[in-house]
């Protein structure tokens, strides 16, 4: 058994309505639909314990390619195989690329404010949203780079528009969820969209994945990134 609760690595089950979870590790009582089989459950904050770190990893990196860049956030300590850590990394990521790869933003304020849209995306949004996260980051990348605002034209239209791109790549794969395997298929229907619509080219190649060893629910050979071995 991989990775599950971060407590005592059990597996995870979901219940059909919200009740009131205390937080294993901050004591925080909120309502959700998840715990482990073991009654312990691990609020949002706390699963993404560590995540301002991502700044200087982003501040600091040269790569126009955002696999790359979310490949080194993923083997950092506060990233866990699945998580809503993922839903502030991709939209990270992309924001890097876009500036290495010569887009006109101040890539701090830009990564502020992702983090604090991003963090808003609850864990479990994939399954009972019908939105996953990751690809809800990408929709908030291309809002940032464009100065939407909810009252805005045309970049309001682009950012709804980035965001059904990776959805449509996330739900032709189907579940069960995968937020590594998600994450890489939201960059790479933004770096197509964005050099579309942007004019800005960030990199992209092969993608291999070497984390189906740690999820219990890899998909294997329907994964388009799974590779035996890896």
């Amino acid at each position: 058994m991989n990775e599950e609760c971060l407590i005592c690595k059990a597996p995870l089950r979901y219940l059909e309505t919200g009740v009131l979870m205390e937080c294993s590790i901050c004591g925080k009582k909120e309502m959700s639909r998840t715990e482990c089989v073991n009654g312990h459950y691990v609020c949002d904050e706390c699963h993404m314990a560590g995540l301002g770190s991502i700044v200087g990893i982003c501040i600091d990196e040269e790569s126009k390619n955002p696999v790359q860049i979310i490949e080194k956030m993923m083997n950092q300590p506060f990233c866990h195989m699945h998580g809503p850590e993922h839903h502030v990394m991709v939209g990270a990521a992309l924001l890097t690329a876009y500036k290495n790869a010569g887009g006109d933003i101040d890539l701090e304020k830009a990564l502020a404010e992702m983090i604090s849209r991003g963090r808003k995306v609850p864990g479990g949004a994939c399954g009972f949203w019908g939105a996953c996260g990751a690809g809800i980051s990408s929709g908030m990348f291309a809002a940032i780079i464009s100065n939407s605002t909810p009252l805005a034209k045309n970049s309001f239209g682009l950012a709804h528009k980035m965001t059904s791109k990776s959805l449509a790549e996330i739900g032709e794969i189907g579940g069960p969820r995968c937020c590594k395997r998600d994450s890489f298929l939201s960059i790479l229907a933004a770096v197509d969209f964005v050099e579309e619509n942007f004019g800005v080219k960030m990199e992209k190649g092969e993608v291999i994945c070497t984390y189906h060893s740690r999820n219990n629910q890899c998909l294997r050979k329907r994964c388009p990134f799974f590779k035996e071995g890896a």
